[in-house]
């Protein structure tokens, strides 16, 4: 294998720099493609959807549980995939796996969902065996071909208001590989992070950064984490040692 040069400590200091400085350029353009995102048209879901679930039958809307975004990842776990039937599908099993807490992203009042062809009880059997805690649902109509994921997997993210769900958002392929954590779920969203650092169209709900955080099984105890820690954060920020998306900070963050 053909490595690297080796050198001093100071000449490394130096590559890294020059590397972070492009790293910067990566996350602003990020940055810039989630706030045109947030920009995209939406149309809305005129069809009824049904699928089945741990409490039984349930429409695309009662996939929400109630909040007002939901993101609906397309896993192949059914009959004649790879793995079957012990598992689901080798991709969709890691995609699975990358799945955080989903307490976070409930607090930003959105919901995700993965739907499967596969009956519940086999859905029910491969998730205790995983480990998996993600809402997952038995896909009845034709949801999976209406929304271009029933032949490879994909995510559509939706908006409700009142009784009424928009579809505003897919990405599928190697989009998905980006997927997994609390952050780039949310910013494939209508809303985005909901913090007041975005580029946002005028009257979305937004938040200072940090304020909405806490702990999973806090959320709903208390109106907003712990203001000692917020002052730390803040320090820690004025001091260069804490990203975040404040733009008075914006020369700090990597990424």
């Amino acid at each position: 294998m053909r490595t690297p040069p080796v050198v001093s400590a100071q000449q490394w200091e130096q590559a890294r720099q020059e590397l972070l400085g492009k790293e910067k350029e990566l996350t602003r353009a990020r940055d810039a493609l989630a706030a045109q995102r947030r920009r995209m048209p939406w149309t809305a879901v005129h069809k009824q959807y049904e699928f089945d679930g741990p409490a039984g039958r349930a429409s695309l809307l009662d996939l929400f549980e109630g909040r007002r975004q939901l993101i609906v990842y397309r896993a192949f776990l059914e009959p004649g995939v790879h793995g079957w039937p012990d598992h689901a599908c080798l991709g969709c099993s890691m995609m699975a796996d990358h799945v955080g807490n989903l307490a976070h992203l409930n607090a930003r009042d959105t919901t995700l969902a993965f739907v499967s062809r596969g009956p519940q009880p086999d859905i029910e059997r491969v998730k205790n065996r995983m480990g998996w805690r993600i809402p997952w649902y038995t896909i009845l109509g034709d949801f999976d071909a209406d929304f271009g994921v029933d032949e490879w997997h994909g995510t559509n993210a939706f908006l409700r208001d009142g009784e009424t769900v928009y579809r505003t958002y897919f990405v599928n392929a190697r989009g998905d590989e980006a997927l997994g954590n609390t952050w780039s779920f949310l910013d494939i969203t209508a809303l985005g992070r909901q913090e007041s650092w975005e580029d946002s169209p005028d009257g979305y709900p937004q938040a200072a950064p940090y304020e909405w955080w806490n702990w999973h099984d806090e959320y709903g105890r208390a109106a907003r984490v712990d203001a000692e820690w917020l002052s730390r954060i803040d320090g820690a920020v004025e001091a260069g040692q804490a990203g975040t998306g404040r733009p008075a900070a914006e020369e700090r963050r990597t990424s």
